[in-house]
């Protein structure tokens, strides 16, 4: 593991004829950046250096082909391929995609053999990455897999915090996939991320009902009734602060969402619509329950202004420092319940 007061953040350049590349760039362009990190680009020297020129940035790279070369302080751009790529801004392009899946294969190796620190993931093309060797909806299930977790999608900002009993399940499927084995699972991981990454002690959670006015007794669908509340009063007899479930139309127009921690959505449109209105470009998607920590932007390529200059990096900054304080967060609580062990065993 790399020294801790200099973090290496791992960034995965995504899908190349989008906005990733440019957000990537313009959020290293201030040089204050690299006084709180280490980047370390996944892509190739060519292919940043026609990125730079592009966009007329003045941007110095320090290449390497092992991290052993990692200069602290510089931009180091790991060369994953040697390709001339070529790049068509705003086009979707399956052999794009597969480059962007070169690029996040090499940044997660580097994150499970401890060569990075925590792995920010510029966005990628949902369709144009699949393959026989890859086939995963998107970044989540991916580093689940990769890193022997149960992941959620925890939509995170400043004051709002949206995870997810399920993320990119289609909707007539929704249903059948809420048990509750699903249901403890996720709230387990909330609770488990809002004390180890955020700090909180005895956090509040909120569930949003799965049907419209959580079934209104059973006329709009049986499973808040069936499933949804006896799955919570369980978890609150075990000491949980879980609260709900809540009709999910008026519960952020009442800003009710503020009374709470976390909350946590039936359904990816359920929680990410209100996310997205209150927090976009200055929300981040944090993939909680792996043993690494891996952030995003909220949002997608964005081709129709890609190449443009257009882009903001706002999102993208805050994935950044997002993941540097989880890391920083994860680090203190560690050595806190480690204290607490050693003085535990000395009593006994």
């Amino acid at each position: 593991m790399k020294d801790e007061e200099n973090i290496i953040v791992g960034i995965s350049i995504g899908d190349l004829n989008g906005i990733g590349g440019e957000i990537v760039l313009k959020t290293l362009e201030d040089p204050r950046m690299l006084e709180f990190f280490t980047p370390v680009i996944f892509a190739s020297v060519k292919t940043i250096s026609f990125l730079n020129k592009h966009f007329d940035f003045k941007l110095n790279f320090n290449g390497i082909n092992n991290f052993d070369q990692i200069i602290p302080g510089k931009i180091n751009v790991y060369n994953v391929w040697n390709d001339k790529i070529n790049i068509e801004f705003g086009q979707e392009d399956p052999k794009i995609g597969n480059y962007a899946i070169k690029s996040l294969q090499a940044a997660t190796k580097a994150l499970k053999e401890n060569d990075i620190n925590i792995l920010v993931t510029a966005p990628i093309n949902k369709h144009n990455i699949q393959s026989e060797e890859f086939n995963f909806p998107g970044h989540t299930d991916y580093l689940a897999q990769e890193l022997e977790g149960t992941s959620l999608m925890f939509m995170v900002s400043n004051d709002l915090r949206v995870g997810l009993l399920t993320d990119h399940v289609p909707v007539k499927d929704i249903s059948k996939h809420i048990t509750k084995k699903l249901i403890k699972d996720k709230l387990e991981i909330i609770y488990q991320s809002l004390e180890k990454d955020f700090k909180i002690s005895k956090p509040k959670v909120a569930v949003l009902g799965i049907n419209p006015h959580t079934g209104d007794n059973g006329v709009i669908g049986k499973e808040d009734d069936e499933t949804l509340r006896p799955t919570l009063d369980e978890i609150r007899k075990k000491g949980r602060l879980v609260f709900g479930p809540y009709a999910a139309d008026s519960f952020f127009g009442s800003k009710n969402y503020k009374n709470f921690d976390a909350i946590i959505a039936a359904y990816h449109d359920q929680g990410l619509i209100p996310f997205k209105t209150l927090s976009f470009g200055k929300g981040v998607n944090y993939t909680a329950g792996l043993s690494k920590i891996r952030t995003s932007p909220d949002h997608g390529t964005a081709y129709e202004i890609a190449g443009k200059g257009e882009a903001d990096e706002s999102s993208f900054k805050e994935a950044v420092f997002t993941a540097i304080q989880i890391y920083k967060n994860r680090k203190e609580y560690e050595q806190l319940t480690e204290n607490v062990l050693k003085t535990r065993q000395k009593k006994i």
